[in-house]
């Protein structure tokens, strides 16, 4: 019997300057340990999701905290019945989560945290502001009442978005969320770039107040989407019943999956009319590939590198 597979979401926003050096090294130890996923090194820190044995995880991390900027370095953990991830990387990046403002720097500035089980009473505030800071793919399977939905589709637009739409001087106090905690920390750091005073945002995100908060006591409703290939978890962080349409990344649920427009690997109802023929005949190919490495009990040939870290 094949032992539990640990799945270990983690970031750390710390100055590494010497990250290139760092990679070699940590894409070995990943491998020694049989540790999948990806983890990202840039010079503002380490952001990824990563899945093993319990023996490996514990290794891997155990060998970051050894370095003392990732001393207290924290991560969320949930458990797949089998491994969630193809591949093992490590990726130098300019950021560990993509913004595209060059000056915003959360090891300099950030908004309050607030705990998982002190949230409830900040976002039940009617002065304050909550925002969802995620994709708006993510954003339509679940979410916190009350929050509003910026219908991003990347977070490079999400500045944009906050200058389109509010005002320092009239929103005086704002709380922010998104998966793991990292974009909402840095989006409370753009927020204080812009003058905004009052600026929370939820610790270690949806999935640390999913592991501490009861479900009697949430104000969360729907699934979570995750990175990996569970596609979505749901309040006891057990996997959801969504699949993921590798076109467009959005979520799939049963009732879209009875759609005539529901093409496993190839389409889905949310993005038949919008994909391009090239797109199509890329993932028809690939769907090809796939299926014939099932029947012959191959390795996957590709890896859903879109379900990885595509937090942007």
């Amino acid at each position: 019997m094949n032992a539990p597979i640990v799945v270990a979401a983690l970031y750390k926003f710390v100055a590494l300057p010497d990250y290139q050096d760092l990679r070699a090294p940590l894409l070995e130890v990943m491998t020694e340990n049989d540790i999948k996923g990806t983890l990202l090194l840039a010079e503002e820190g380490i952001n990824g999701t990563i899945s093993g044995t319990r023996e490996g995880i514990d290794a891997l991390l155990a060998w970051l905290k050894r370095d003392e900027r990732l001393g207290d370095l924290e991560h969320k953990e949930s458990p797949a019945d089998e491994q969630p991830f193809y591949r093992t990387k490590v990726k130098l990046k300019k950021e560990i989560v993509t913004m595209g403002v060059p000056q915003i720097d959360p090891n300099r500035q950030v908004g309050t945290y607030v705990d998982p089980k002190e949230w409830n009473d900040v976002i039940s505030d009617p002065e304050v502001l909550v925002i969802d800071t995620r994709n708006d793919y993510e954003v339509a399977i679940g979410s916190f009442d009350g929050a509003v939905d910026p219908k991003t589709k990347t977070f490079r637009e999400f500045p944009e978005y906050v200058k389109n739409h509010y005002d320092p001087e009239k929103h005086k106090k704002v709380a922010m969320f998104c998966t793991g905690g990292i974009r909402c920390e840095k989006a409370s750091s753009y927020m204080l770039s812009q003058g905004f005073e009052e600026v929370y945002h939820l610790k270690g995100g949806i999935l640390k107040y999913l592991e501490e908060v009861p479900s009697e006591e949430s104000k969360w409703h729907g699934d979570c989407f995750v990175f990996d290939n569970r596609v979505t978890v749901k309040h006891d962080l057990s996997e959801g019943e969504f699949e993921q349409c590798h076109a467009c990344r959005h979520p799939v649920s049963a009732e879209d999956m009875q759609s005539n427009r529901y093409l496993p690997g190839i389409s889905c109802p949310h993005c038949w009319e919008a994909l391009p023929e090239k797109t199509r005949e890329r993932a028809i190919e690939r769907q090809k590939q796939i299926e014939l490495a099932k029947k012959r009990n191959q390795p996957h040939p590709i890896g859903f590198d879109q379900r990885q870290l595509k937090q942007e």
